[in-house]
């Protein structure tokens, strides 16, 4: 992943309305969901919702697709993953890591 996808991607998660709906349309899985279900489960308005679904889209952390009449939103897991990759890439200096209940590296 390149660098300029990783700060969209990172600048787009770093607002709380956006990272709360990230993290529902991943906990959605591949259905997706659409926009009133996703802004009445986080209790964020509509209008307000819209925008910080075009930032997601934006950052390629989610997509969209029309069912009929409605839109479903998605998240990117190829885009997430991509984005864990990096961010991890040089973890433990390339050594596999410890347990995840690890509070420092096991290397």
């Amino acid at each position: 992943m390149q660098e300029t996808h990783v700060v969209r991607a990172l600048a787009a998660l770093a607002q709380e309305a956006r990272l709360r709906a990230f993290r529902a349309l991943v906990v959605a899985g591949p259905e997706g969901l659409t926009p009133s279900v996703l802004a009445e489960q986080l209790g964020i308005a509509a209008n307000t919702l819209s925008f910080h679904l075009k930032e997601l889209t934006h950052a390629g952390l989610i997509s969209q697709e029309r069912q009929g009449r409605n839109l479903v939103y998605r998240a990117s897991f190829d885009t997430m993953n991509e984005l864990l990759a990096y961010l991890t890439e040089n973890c433990c200096q390339g050594a596999a890591c410890g347990p995840a209940s690890a509070t420092t590296c096991h290397c």
